[in-house]
């Protein structure tokens, strides 16, 4: 009897350890569909895949929370929908709605470069384009030679800002004078004497 039940307990044992060697074999190999996609790259651009559609695309330099929205919708994708999840037929449809939002439906308005100067139309310029783009505008105005041109080669503010305190070269500060400077001031601001008043001979 003794014997009967030793066996029994190793092969108890033997098939505790087999249950366990596949459940450590299963956490290894996981499947191919069940694997998130963390990283995605689109348009240019790489993207947690962790994240809603909506936020996930505000890190595409060119593209904001209005916008954002305006894509999703337009290409018919649920904007809480996890980036990860998506297809690649889907991330497709995505990337030609941020190349060409018009086509989709999204109004003009949003668009972040309407009426181009060399083409006349409504695009939607994201990443280096968009850079690219912004580096051409201001070399126009330099070479116009416009106020706004001048202030871009002059590093000052372009938009009106005043600049008394901000935009100052360091080691320039402004405050209060003190009581001294002021005190060294006050004689040679001081009114002249006016001269005596000559005689008639």
């Amino acid at each position: 009897m003794g014997s009967t039940k030793i066996k029994a307990k190793d092969s108890a044992k033997e098939k505790g350890k087999e249950i366990k060697e596949e459940k450590k074999e299963d956490k290894k190999r996981p499947e191919a569909r069940d694997i998130p996609q963390f990283i995605i790259r689109v348009a240019g651009t790489d993207l947690d895949g962790g994240k809603p559609v909506v936020r996930a695309l505000r890190k595409i330099r060119g593209i904001g929370v209005a916008a954002s929205m305006a894509i999703c919708l337009a290409s018919k994708l649920a904007p809480n929908r996890k980036l990860g999840d998506l297809t690649e037929s889907e991330i497709g449809t995505l990337e030609s709605a941020i190349k060409n939002p018009i086509n989709f439906g999204i109004p003009p308005f949003l668009v972040n470069r309407r009426k181009d100067r060399e083409t006349g139309l409504d695009m939607h310029l994201t990443s280096s384009d968009l850079d690219i783009a912004k580096k051409f505008d201001i070399q126009r105005y330099i070479n116009l030679k416009t106020y706004k041109g001048w202030r871009h080669m002059l590093g000052q503010p372009v938009r009106g800002q005043r600049t008394r305190s901000t935009f100052r070269v360091t080691g320039r500060t402004v405050g209060v004078l003190k009581k001294v400077a002021l005190q060294k001031q006050a004689p040679a601001t001081a009114t002249p004497a006016p001269p005596p008043a000559q005689t008639k001979k």
